[in-house]
């Protein structure tokens, strides 16, 4: 069922793309009515993904980089197969960091030499995983490197190997900051000549690095930055390797924006620094591509995570919609995933999404906690029970990254549209 769709924009703090307001001011998504969709789920609460802007997100990006810089998606993000499914005939590769993520990208039609395995504490099953799927591992430490090794002549099979460098800088501005310093991530730069070294004559493939400084950042001069020093930093290490790099992962780090004040990422920049990384990667070694990875960006614009109002409530004058969704199904919103000084997700009323008369009110759940918060005093439409909450930017890091089985109340549904 579709609806006639207004042209005023959604009363949130950030930009938000791609989804509408029907004219009896009901959220769209696809241009359906969030009425609809939670009819045709079933149930509350629930995740929505849309194809149509992971679609679109990806092909932005084509325009946008460079010709034949390769694009990975980083299925942490969102590993549902389905949105996988969608997105691997898109993309140039798929990321994964579990055995459990395997599972699911070896399904797709994606190269097993275009996947890659990342994650500072393998097991060795995992490891064995990848030795019988093909795929590229990185590798995190010299310790995993011997294991890795010791599994591939245990086993017959070759080991696929690139090397997780930690540098000694970090990516400016990341909302997570993944490199420089003492890490748990990747060797640092300091020791992997000697790794390298240690790879001649050895049974395996080599395929290059892995340099991931940091995520979740809106600076693209900094991003432009950081890739840079990655650069040249992969070019100095390929020297002692035991073959020429054919890839070097540049990682990623695009960030979306969340909170007030925050905007996209400038792409130019970063499209700048990797037209100049491909020309000096291919110049030095012939055949070597350029690889970012990808996660947030792609999915994370594309999601939303919708709750219904069970109850209101005033508390001394504040204003509570306390509804069935809350921090064990999006843990992110609720703050309590990287955030130090607690910030407010973009929340609005999906079935009021303007509303004849606004209020101050706080979105809570049904948890015996005061965490589980999704709204801390957000300016919104008068809700009342049964209407529909609906919390943006929530495509990445949300279902798998939530503690589900908290005070054991059902896990939410999940729809790919």
């Amino acid at each position: 069922m579709t609806a006639a769709v207004t042209g005023r924009p959604l009363p949130l703090h950030v930009p938000i793309h791609g989804y509408g307001v029907s004219d009896d001011d009901v959220l769209m998504v696809d241009g359906v009515p969030i009425t609809e969709h939670a009819k045709r789920i079933g149930r509350t609460p629930f995740y929505l993904y849309s194809r149509r802007l992971i679609s679109e997100r990806i092909a932005h990006l084509r325009r946008t980089l460079p010709a034949g810089i390769e694009i990975h998606y980083a299925m942490k993000a969102n590993p549902m197969p389905a949105v996988v499914e969608h997105i691997a005939p898109l993309v140039d590769g798929i990321d994964v960091a579990s055995a459990g993520e395997l599972a699911v990208a070896i399904r797709t039609a994606t190269p097993r030499h275009h996947m890659s395995f990342a994650g500072p504490g393998k097991r060795d099953e995992e490891l064995q995983a990848a030795l019988e799927a093909g795929i590229v591992v990185n590798v995190e430490s010299p310790a995993e490197l011997a294991r890795l090794l010791r599994l591939g002549e245990a086993s017959g099979r070759r080991p696929q190997i690139a090397i997780r460098v930690n540098p000694d800088y970090e990516l400016k501005s990341s909302g997570m900051k993944m490199s420089g310093g003492p890490k748990q991530f990747g060797i640092d730069a300091e020791q992997v000549p000697e790794v390298l070294k240690s790879l001649h004559g050895a049974d395996i493939d080599f395929h290059g690095f892995h340099i991931f400084s940091g995520s979740q950042n809106l600076d693209g001069k900094a991003i432009a930055e950081s890739e840079r020093k990655s650069l040249d930093l992969a070019l100095r290490l390929a020297g002692d390797a035991p073959a020429a790099p054919r890839f070097i992962n540049l990682g990623g780090g695009f960030g979306i924006p969340y909170f007030p004040g925050d905007k996209p990422v400038d792409l130019a920049p970063v499209a700048e620094a990797l037209a100049e990384a491909q020309v000096a990667a291919r110049a030095a070694y012939p055949g070597c591509a350029i690889v970012v990875e990808l996660g947030r960006y792609i999915v994370g614009e594309a999601g939303v995570y919708v709750c219904r109002v069970i109850d209101r409530k005033i508390s001394r004058g504040q204003v509570f919609l306390v509804t069935d969704g809350g921090l064990h199904h999006h843990l992110a919103a609720s703050g309590n995933f990287g955030q130090v000084l607690r910030k407010n997700y973009p929340v609005l009323v999906g079935t009021r999404v303007h509303g004849d008369r606004r209020e101050v009110a706080s979105v809570v759940g049904p948890l015996c906690t005061p965490l589980d918060l999704l709204g801390d005093r957000m300016e919104m439409a008068v809700a009342e029970p049964g209407d529909l909450i609906a919390v943006f930017q929530s495509g990445a890091y949300g279902y798998t990254a939530s503690p589900t089985r908290f005070l054991s109340h059902p896990e939410p549904a999940q729809a790919f549209t």
